[in-house]
């Protein structure tokens, strides 16, 4: 197998993959609509790609790590310009996908590649910027065997975690949207205990420490929670992610009439922020929809 090895995207995430990749002895074939971020990247060593297309040429496994299914479309098939992967991808080569997007869509992504003669991995990934740049996220996958074949190596580079949740599309992203309704959920939750505790008098530090003790906390308490300490609200994570994140996981349940009133509420907080102006804010920022508290200020 190439040791040629392609990424697409390298915002939080995919920066953090493609170095693991590269640590594992992977030449790395970068791509980002933002071409200074790649020669950033290769200035360490790898190759910076103008397009998609152009990793395609040279790699037989691409790992794409765009913010949805909309960019991975343009990825894949640049609306049928010449920059897309797809066209430019040899037969049984791998395309890894790794954003959160509706499990159906993901089906029918294989089959549209599969008709190509390609291989696709439904594998979306969780565990935030520093795991992924350690190589100790966690990836939810589900695909042919043919795809895993290809492949594995390249996933254990990258995560300490992989699951293997089934042989064809779909299973990754319906465990992925799940993760988001408990990730969204907590971040909410987390905030409004906050806000609370601010509201009642109570010093956010002082909160901080006891709820991280005590049977309350929540990793996402522990996390997010650290960022309003702060005042910090460089996006990580934003808010507009759970926006779409929220409304993936209430679209599946929709179509099969299942009520999820936690969710439902807690993108109802997300969507509230966003249209308060803290879309690109850390998803923290959701703290801001809560009147009458002073939040920490920034460093």
């Amino acid at each position: 197998m190439s040791r040629n090895i392609g990424v697409i995207g390298l915002g939080a995430m995919g920066r953090g993959m493609a170095g693991s990749l590269r640590r594992a002895g992977y030449l790395v074939h970068v791509c980002d609509v933002r071409f200074e971020a790649a020669q950033a990247f290769a200035a360490d060593g790898g190759v910076a790609c103008a397009t998609p297309a152009e990793v395609a040429v040279q790699c037989e496994v691409i790992v794409s790590v765009v913010v949805n299914a909309a960019q991975t479309e343009a990825v894949l098939f640049d609306s049928g310009g010449p920059g897309g992967a797809a066209a430019a991808m040899r037969p049984g080569s791998v395309f890894v996908m790794c954003s959160t997007v509706d499990p159906n869509w993901s089906i029918a992504t294989e089959q549209r590649l599969a008709d190509l003669g390609l291989l696709y991995l439904d594998a979306p990934i969780s565990g935030g910027a520093a795991r992924a740049a350690s190589g100790e996220m966690t990836m939810m996958t589900a695909g042919r065997p043919e795809a895993y074949a290809k492949v594995g190596a390249a996933l254990d580079a990258m995560a300490a975690k992989v699951y293997r949740l089934g042989d064809k599309a779909g299973a990754g992203s319906k465990v992925k949207i799940i993760n988001q309704l408990l990730a969204g959920v907590h971040i909410a939750a987390a905030a409004e205990a906050m806000a609370l505790g601010l509201r009642e008098g109570v010093a956010a530090d002082a909160l901080y420490e006891v709820i991280t003790h005590s049977a309350g906390n929540s990793w996402m308490f522990e996390n997010r929670m650290a960022h309003v300490l702060a005042g910090d609200y460089t996006p990580l994570s934003a808010v507009d992610i759970f926006v779409k994140d929220l409304g993936l996981v209430l679209d599946t349940a929709r179509a099969s009439k299942f009520p999820l009133p936690l969710a439902s509420t807690a993108h109802q907080m997300f969507m509230q922020a966003s249209t308060a102006g803290h879309g690109r804010e850390d998803d923290s920022a959701v703290i801001k929809i809560f009147p009458g508290i002073d939040l920490p200020p920034g460093k």
